[in-house]
């Protein structure tokens, strides 16, 4: 038990790293889309966007899904409906992830042509999967 425990606890500091990332990214994005391309400004934020995905972002997604599969492995919960929910959501929020390294790979190359307010949008994406998905895994409620 005390193994399960401390997966339970590094599978939980791997979400939060996780979520700060996707939470951060957008809005480092929408600064991004507001400064002209090639500018210092925007050169710092390139660098900003890709070391928060390579340092914090990826790693902390990889280790979101080893942790909880392992976790999974160590419960007789592979039937509950909740389960296969959040799994879902958490491939969503795994696309998500995604999504925002293409973006950043398209500031890269100074062909963003989205607005900033379409970022702001998009921002909102990972607090509301992360809200179903809290709900799921403490109410279960099928």
């Amino acid at each position: 038990m005390e193994l399960y425990a401390t997966l339970r606890a590094l599978h939980l500091i791997a979400v939060i790293s996780w979520m700060a990332a996707l939470l951060y990214l957008p809005r480092l994005f929408v600064y991004h889309a507001g400064v002209t391309a090639g500018s210092e400004a925007c050169n710092m934020l390139k660098i900003m966007e890709q070391r928060l995905m390579r340092i914090i972002a990826t790693p902390a997604m990889l280790a979101t899904w080893f942790l909880g599969l392992w976790l999974i492995s160590y419960q007789d919960i592979v039937t509950s409906g909740w389960l296969h929910i959040k799994l879902l959501l958490v491939l969503l929020l795994s696309g998500f992830h995604g999504a925002c390294a293409v973006w950043m790979k398209t500031f890269a190359r100074h062909q963003n042509i989205r607005p900033p307010r379409f970022y702001r949008i998009v921002n909102e994406v990972p607090t509301l999967l992360m809200v179903a998905i809290v709900f799921l895994v403490i109410l279960k409620p099928f």
